[in-house]
């Protein structure tokens, strides 16, 4: 079964338990809002999953869209927030957009791609993103890259110095990186990077 599929299944599921503001932490919220108030122009919430990033960026005055390659979630965050934009698509379609946006967030959205797969998807952000734009990245921090069975389909734990080198390979500038481990998760990192 593709992520994409596994997804589709689990959706509403995951919906109901981890699609809510409610269901996130205050350290991430702050991280992202503080995020998307330095970006300069519209943003992205790449892997929207159930909207509720793009929902709150969106309710904070920001011109924001998410997309999704599931057409579940997109129903379920058009449902729950209608004012707000929300597409069914992919990491691919953003070749289509280069230089469009002054910020992307790719929270978690990478997390199931094999590590092969990685450098050619920061590029595909790298275009997209209009010259000094910024990408917010957050993913499973670990000591090497390893797969684990993560609830829904298999997903990584990368090293941030190693996504911080791949980022720095595909035009970006590293502006910080955050490591937090909250009690009962795992280890999580973000990193904010300028295209160059």
């Amino acid at each position: 079964m593709t992520v994409t599929a596994a997804y589709a299944t689990r959706a509403q599921e995951y919906a109901e338990l981890l699609g809510t503001l409610e269901a996130t932490t205050p350290a991430d919220r702050r991280r992202i809002e503080t995020w998307a108030d330095g970006a300069d122009g519209p943003l992205l919430d790449l892997g929207c999953g159930p909207g509720h990033w793009t929902a709150h960026l969106a309710s904070l005055g920001h011109d924001v869209h998410g997309v999704d390659p599931v057409e579940e979630f997109v129903a379920i965050a058009r449902r729950r927030y209608p004012e707000v934009r929300y597409h069914l698509g992919a990491l691919e379609g953003l070749r289509r957009r280069r230089d469009s946006y002054g910020g992307i967030l790719a929270w978690y959205s990478l997390i199931h791609l094999p590590p092969a797969e990685v450098p050619g998807a920061l590029a595909v952000l790298h275009g997209a993103l209009r010259p000094t734009g910024t990408l917010l990245l957050g993913f499973f921090d670990g000591p090497r890259h390893e797969e684990f069975d993560h609830a829904v389909a298999p997903a990584r734990f990368w090293p941030s110095g190693e996504m911080v080198t791949l980022l720095e390979q595909a035009g970006f500038e590293r502006l910080e990186v955050e490591h937090r481990q909250d009690p009962g998760a795992r280890p999580h990192a973000a990193i904010a990077a300028r295209r160059c």
